[in-house]
């Protein structure tokens, strides 16, 4: 299931939880910012999280204050400010800046942090030349069940180099998942495989992957970023699970590509 939508000045709703939230269990938004906005959210019941992806905001929760500067989620690194239940937090805009916004509820109690980018967890995928190199990508992990085990959501990001591909080789989880994507120039363009269909990628574009194998490219030229998050199931919490496509899991081997330099020796 697929979603694009054109933004707006404010809060900007992709997911309602409890009215149209198409199995996720979250609240998704984006946030659009102009310079001197202000926005707060105070939700009783539901943990907050604030993944900044461009501009200069000043955070301000639990009587602290803290600045965050992102020009892009491409070449910078990221902060995300997470808090529980029963959390007042503002932003103030000093530039434009756009923030996305995934929510869910949660009645546990815990310490409120602002992940700066030395906290974000940081894994470098596909670049010792596995399948020739086409599945290169960046993968950051904000907080996950091992690190957040008081937390009922997941949240991070992939860097999906130009006409490379991520979430691949194709695999699938229980716990259902979002994608919410943004590109380096916003005509830039991809392809989701999730759901038993394809689906056209594109800036400010959200999918639901709720069944289904799923992986992910982008068109050559175009880095494509990604925030992903899942909601635990009740007493099955996502632990980085992964059941890989029987019929592509000969795409491990580490010989698997190694037909190919044969065939071009023989060209």
């Amino acid at each position: 299931m697929y979603f694009d939508k054109t933004v707006a000045r404010g809060y900007n709703a992709y997911l309602t939880m409890g009215s149209c939230d198409h199995e996720t269990g979250m609240d998704i938004g984006l946030l659009v910012m102009e310079p001197g906005d202000e926005y707060s959210l105070d939700e009783p019941e539901k943990e907050i999280a604030l993944d900044l992806l461009e501009g200069d905001v000043e955070f301000a929760w639990d009587g602290q204050t803290a600045a965050a500067s992102r020009p892009d989620c491409f070449r910078y690194d990221a902060y995300c400010l997470h808090v529980c239940r029963g959390t007042k937090v503002s932003v103030r805009a000093k530039t434009h800046a756009e923030i996305y916004v995934q929510m869910t509820d949660n009645d546990r109690a815990f310490a409120n942090r602002l992940y700066a980018p030395a906290d974000v967890m940081v894994q470098h995928a596909g670049d010792k030349g596995e399948l020739l190199g086409c599945m290169r990508r960046e993968i950051k992990t904000f907080f996950d069940y091992e690190s957040a085990p008081y937390s009922n959501m997941v949240l991070g990001e992939v860097l999906n180099f130009p006409g490379k591909w991520s979430s691949y080789p194709p695999h699938h989880h229980p716990q259902p998942e979002v994608y919410f994507y943004r590109f380096d120039h916003p005509q830039g363009f991809g392809a989701g495989f999730a759901n038993g269909g394809i689906y056209e990628t594109h800036h400010n574009g959200l999918s639901v992957i709720n069944h289904g194998f799923h992986s992910q490219t982008a068109a050559p030229g175009y880095a494509m970023c990604y925030m992903w998050g899942i909601r635990h199931l009740p007493g099955d919490p996502w632990r980085k699970t992964r059941i890989d496509d029987p019929e592509h899991e000969w795409l491990w081997k580490p010989d698997a590509n190694d037909h190919i330099f044969h065939m071009e020796g023989e060209a």
